[in-house]
């Protein structure tokens, strides 16, 4: 069954290339099933491959496929090679599954839209590009799938080019993820230079063998390029400004980009290089105080935010920040953990989100919504358990579980400290403000726009699934103060080196006292959005709106000003060299040299004007030149 494992993402590919040879015979009905089968299909034999490889674990506790060698100049002979052990089994699981529920709610959302096969072509092959990714066996091959990855989300989120709001939304994404992907693709040749390889498996041997000396300068160097990759990729500060335009894309899209695909590449990137960053202190730090700066920045804009998408957008940047804090403080189990829990309820809230725009006629703002609880009960209640596992509700949403788990190892591995836990509190307490914000400012209170279009069964059935998922996907790794059951810990030690869990302070983490004191975090932020958003609605409000409050709300609701400051450090300084440059001393001999041509054909079209005596006069005033010269020499 494990030879199987390059169908996986080549039935995504497969769905791709028939639907741009035949969508146009297919029609609607038959784009949706080779779209939506070519993922299901590949969600099945997932599946299958997996529990194959769980039932009986091949040596290593890991399986690698040589498809082909790719080329073989001087010795470098790159394989289209895949690798399949715990962490990739997580990923691989997640995007098909989840993959699958999105694009069986996309043929219901976009079945009035144009360009219907073209979000299918575009959606298959997204999928797939994120497959390749997290399959890849060595770092050229990833990165070929993390430029698919990029090159699709800029097609999607541009998807309604008809607006140049979108299509400036796609190409910023575009250009502010290719910051770092230059950053990763310096990285990946600073490693092949010195190691003279990049399969994985290989490159983290060689450099975990020649540590400490005399590698620690390359190593800390790759891994502060690597981070910078999964910076831009993964929307972290000082990159995160493209994730929240974003949203100009289809609400499947969004759902894809941040529940499966694109934003979580960096975070697997960096659990996959683990040995780089676990033997570069620094690179690890960084990563650790990128997470912990952007998962509190992120969590205060998504406070004020008046579109829901965006709202949902920064919750994404924030809780990605989560991920990459425990990736810095050597939580890499945790990481993957949150990676999964979230992937569930964050498509849950997109998708929701989705119906509900789509009900209101493409309505964004949360403060036109309001009463739909009983306009759209199936949508309420998924809605409400997405939010309560985004809050981290406990013991009943598989969001509790991962971020409690973040938490903890924050201040408990030997590489965390008190900072980063107190850090993690104020960002949870944020996450119960924000995500039930949502809730009661969208399904509670006065009807404000009247419902238009109603969630079918293809839209329903997703989220229904995901909802499910939103609870019990926290059940394969409990705490020891609820039994310990930890199959999925026991997956993935492996694959990836357990936390460093040592001391007093390791001891409290882990202890039923410290899971409390993040319950109580977490219910204090839901309960005063309670209080702020449903007896005091007009009161906050103004209280938002008042003079003195105004430049704090201004300040978060435009992303901490990122955007401002690139325009004028950045945007403007460029546009104004280019104009500039537009007439520079290239340009004019450039110019020049096309005047002459220009002169040239224009003095010989004049010359051949079709009048016999004027060809006659030349022709005898050349004769008489020649004579000239003859007699006079």
């Amino acid at each position: 069954m494990l030879s199987l494992l390059w169908l996986i993402p080549a039935l995504p590919a497969a769905g791709s290339v028939l639907l741009v040879l035949f969508g146009r015979r297919l029609g609607r009905g038959g784009t949706a099933w080779v779209g939506t089968g070519s993922v299901s299909l590949s969600a099945v034999l997932a599946l299958l491959v997996c529990g194959s490889f769980l039932a009986a674990p091949p040596a290593g506790d890991a399986y690698r496929q040589v498809l082909w060698t790719w080329f073989d100049v001087g010795g470098f002979a790159p394989a289209i090679g895949l690798h399949l052990d715990a962490v990739s089994i997580v990923w691989v699981l997640v995007i098909t599954v989840v993959g699958f529920l999105i694009h069986l709610y996309s043929v219901e959302h976009m079945e009035r839209d144009d360009g219907f096969t073209r979000f299918f072509i575009y959606m298959d092959l997204f999928v797939f590009s994120m497959l390749v990714l997290v399959l890849a066996d060595n770092l050229l091959l990833l990165y070929l799938g993390w430029e698919g990855v990029g090159l699709c989300s800029y097609l999607l989120i541009a998807f309604w080019q008809e607006d140049a709001q979108n299509v400036y939304s796609g190409r910023k994404a575009f250009i502010v993820t290719r910051v770092g992907d230059t950053a990763l693709i310096a990285g990946l040749f600073l490693l092949f230079t010195h190691y003279h390889t990049l399969e994985i498996g290989q490159l983290m041997h060689l450099v975990a063998s020649r540590s400490p000396a005399p590698d620690s300068g390359v190593v800390l160097a790759a891994g502060l390029l690597l981070l910078g990759g999964a910076v831009g990729k993964s929307a972290q500060a000082p990159l995160q400004t493209w994730l929240p335009d974003a949203m100009a894309g289809p609400s499947p899209v969004s759902a894809l980009i941040h529940a499966a695909t694109m934003v979580t590449a960096g975070v697997y990137l960096i659990a996959r290089t683990n040995v780089l960053y676990t033997l570069a202190p620094d690179a690890r730090l960084a990563v650790a105080i990128v997470g912990t700066v952007t998962l509190l920045l992120a969590g205060f804009s998504a406070l004020v935010q008046r579109d829901l998408k965006r709202a949902l957008a920064y919750s994404t940047i924030s809780q990605i920040g989560y991920m990459f804090l425990a990736l810095g403080v050597s939580g890499w189990e945790a990481a993957v953990f949150h990676f999964m829990t979230h992937a569930f309820f964050k498509a849950l809230l997109f998708l929701a989100a989705g119906v509900v725009i789509v009900a209101l006629a493409d309505e964004h703002d949360i403060f036109r919504m309001g009463g739909l609880r009983r306009e759209l009960p199936a949508v309420f209640a998924t809605f409400t358990v997405g939010a309560a596992a985004l809050a981290a509700l406990p013991l009943v949403t598989d969001g509790f579980y991962s971020k409690d788990l973040i938490i903890a190892t924050s201040l408990g591995s030997v590489d965390g400290g008190a900072w980063f836990y107190v850090a993690s509190l104020i960002g949870a307490f944020v996450t119960g403000l924000y995500s039930f914000r949502l809730v009661w400012l969208v399904f509670f209170g006065a009807r404000r726009t009247e419902v238009s279009r109603r969630p079918r069964w293809r839209q329903l059935v997703p989220l229904y699934a995901l909802a499910a998922l939103s609870v019990t996907g926290g059940f394969v790794w409990m705490p020891a103060w609820l039994g310990g059951f930890e199959p999925l810990r026991k997956l993935l030690d492996t694959a990836l080196p357990p936390a460093p869990m040592e001391g007093a302070a390791a001891h409290f983490a882990e202890s039923v006292g410290a899971a409390l004191i993040t319950i109580l975090v977490v219910a204090a932020g839901v309960g005063l959005s309670y209080v702020l958003w449903m007896p005091r609605r007009e009161r906050t409000q103004a209280f938002a709106a008042a003079p003195s409050v105004q430049p704090l709300v201004a300040l978060w609701l435009g992303g901490w000003g990122f955007d401002w400051f690139y325009e004028r450090v950045f945007v403007r300084p460029v546009k104004r060299f280019a104009h500039w440059a537009r007439h520079d001393l290239v340009d004019h001999v450039v110019g020049g040299i096309a005047w002459l041509n220009l002169a040239g054909w224009r003095g010989l079209s004049a010359g051949q004007n079709g009048r016999l005596r004027g060809y006659l006069a030349v022709t005898g005033l050349g004769v008489v030149l020649v004579l000239a010269v003859v007699v006079l020499r």
